[in-house]
């Protein structure tokens, strides 16, 4: 007394897979998809050898409205940069060029 084990051939579970997924829609020629683009430090593509806190418009550009610190990620500039920016906010927060924090509405 044999029992035999009947399997199914691989050919017949193949297609039922493939319809119970669908299709991907092809997309349209020339279109990509989205790919970010690598942020450029904006005080090397100037060629600035130091920040200076005494031009107060370039730095400030590096705060947000509230007053704080963007960060590398956000505005693309190298560590060196973000470290000499850091410290230029810093002076001319504490000279009252920049200030610490706007006031609540």
């Amino acid at each position: 007394m044999s029992e035999e084990i009947k399997t199914a051939p691989a050919a017949e579970t193949a297609p039922a897979a493939a319809a119970a997924r669908p299709e991907r829609p092809a997309r349209a020629f020339g279109k990509k998809r989205f790919e970010s683009r690598r942020k450029v430090c904006k005080v090397c593509a100037e060629k600035i050898d130091n920040v200076d806190y005494k031009n107060f418009q370039f730095v400030k550009s590096f705060t947000m409205e509230s007053g704080k610190i963007l960060s590398r990620r956000i505005t693309g500039t190298c560590a060196k940069h973000q470290r000499q920016i850091t410290k230029a906010i810093k002076r001319d927060r504490n000279l009252a060029i920049l200030p610490y924090s706007l006031p609540k509405k």
